[in-house]
């Protein structure tokens, strides 16, 4: 057992945050068994003025990507094209996928990440060395290779007679490993998936019961790209004829939705990972946060890194608040920060994480919030818009990463 004791920032609804100034975190056996108002005990550590919340939740980050972050190279297709695939087909050598597994874990650990909806490269050897990670550092991830086949490099064509066994191989031999890693199905999008390929994809989900991630709506010409090479109404359509629109299935992006997809992607109990630094970056729009709450649509941020500019989820919230006010919305700092812990937690399977509360297992993050910031509104501010505010520790379970 351990007790610190810190100051707590805890979400408990999106509307509502618990607050306390000066409290005591006591930790046992991985959960949390007192989370209270500090009673002049004795403690194995103090970690004030550091400010504990829970683990942040990023739902849409490319580990491929991690070394491209800030390659301005044009909006989506061209930046793709001239950034992301080159140094993707690096990742054909397991050295390497290994030596960049190991700083990628690094970076998330250093954000604060304790949960990851994460994108691999096509190679399995590749999302093998992730996963080896992962387990050895104790995070958790959501995680799989993704499916193309089609419109890109030669060299990251990977068809569905080789791809769909070796997603299957890992499946077997990773998915729900220690209850901290899952497989997930990811079609890159469908512009570089065929549908057959996102077909069998789709039925190895349902099979298994593993989430589905890719992107949809990103860029105005990748909508009509789609739309013309699959013959469809709309972009949804493309990944509805494969079977990939359900409650487990996670859509990065999600910008130039008609009202009428938004109301087929809500019917079918879709996950939004919203990814606003990304859509900055690359000039691809406004995701329209109304339409999402006012459809009740689950959502989580997203780095989206290497488009997006930072590991870090806060700063993500932080975007998110701006492309609130492009939009015309104002978003309140305990709805953002429901959204970067549990309520991401909870959009991707996980209710149980994220709240800080008595019998919960203990994922949490200490973010470096100066001492003078005594009140509720205060703390937020600092922990959602302090650009320069750091995690200054990381736990999985109760352990230090």
């Amino acid at each position: 057992m351990t007790t610190y004791r810190a100051r707590v920032l805890a979400p408990v609804s999106s509307s509502e945050v618990r607050w306390l100034n000066d409290a005591v975190v006591v930790v046992d056996g991985g959960r949390f068994v007192e989370v209270a108002a500090f009673d002049g005990r004795d403690v194995d550590e103090d970690l004030r003025p550091a400010v504990v919340v829970p683990g942040f939740v990023d739902s849409h980050v490319h580990f491929p990507q991690t070394r491209i972050v800030g390659a301005a190279t044009g909006p989506l297709l061209e930046w793709l094209a001239k950034s992301t695939f080159p140094e993707e087909q690096r990742f054909a050598d397991p050295a390497f996928a290994a030596q960049i597994a190991t700083v990628f874990c690094d970076r998330l650990v250093q954000a604060g990440t304790t949960l990851a909806m994460v994108y691999g490269s096509v190679h399995p050897a590749a999302c093998e060395a992730l996963y080896a990670e992962v387990e050895r550092r104790g995070l958790r991830v959501i995680a799989g290779p993704v499916l193309m086949d089609r419109d890109c490099p030669d060299a990251l064509k990977f068809p569905a007679e080789q791809a769909i066994p070796a997603l299957r191989d890992l499946v077997e031999r990773w998915h729900g490993r220690d209850g901290r890693i899952e497989v997930a199905v990811v079609p890159r999008f469908a512009l570089s998936t065929s549908m057959a390929l996102m077909t069998a994809g789709g039925e190895l989900a349902r099979e298994h019961g593993l989430w589905v991630t890719t992107h949809l709506s990103e860029n105005p010409i990748e909508c009509q790209v789609a739309c013309d090479m699959y013959g469809t109404a709309d972009y949804l359509e493309v990944y509805e004829q494969a079977g990939l629109l359900h409650e487990r299935s996670v859509y990065a992006h999600c910008i130039h939705l008609s009202d009428a997809e938004w109301d087929r992607f809500a019917a079918a109990g879709a996950v939004v990972a919203h990814c606003p630094d990304s859509n900055f970056f690359l000039g691809s729009g406004n995701m329209p946060t109304g339409k999402v709450r006012e459809r009740g649509i689950p959502l989580a941020l997203g780095t989206d890194i290497a488009a997006g500019r930072s590991f870090r989820v806060p700063r993500i919230a932080s975007s998110a608040y701006d492309n609130g006010l492009w939009t015309g919305l104002t978003l309140d700092p305990r709805e953002l920060l429901w959204w970067a812990t549990a309520g991401g937690a909870a959009a991707l399977g996980h209710p149980e994480l994220g709240k800080l509360e008595v019998g919960g297992e203990a994922d949490f993050v200490t973010v470096d919030v100066p001492e003078w910031a005594e009140t509720e509104d205060e703390a937020l501010g600092w922990v959602l818009f302090d650009h320069d505010a750091r995690c200054t520790g990381t736990w999985v379970r109760g352990q230090r990463l």
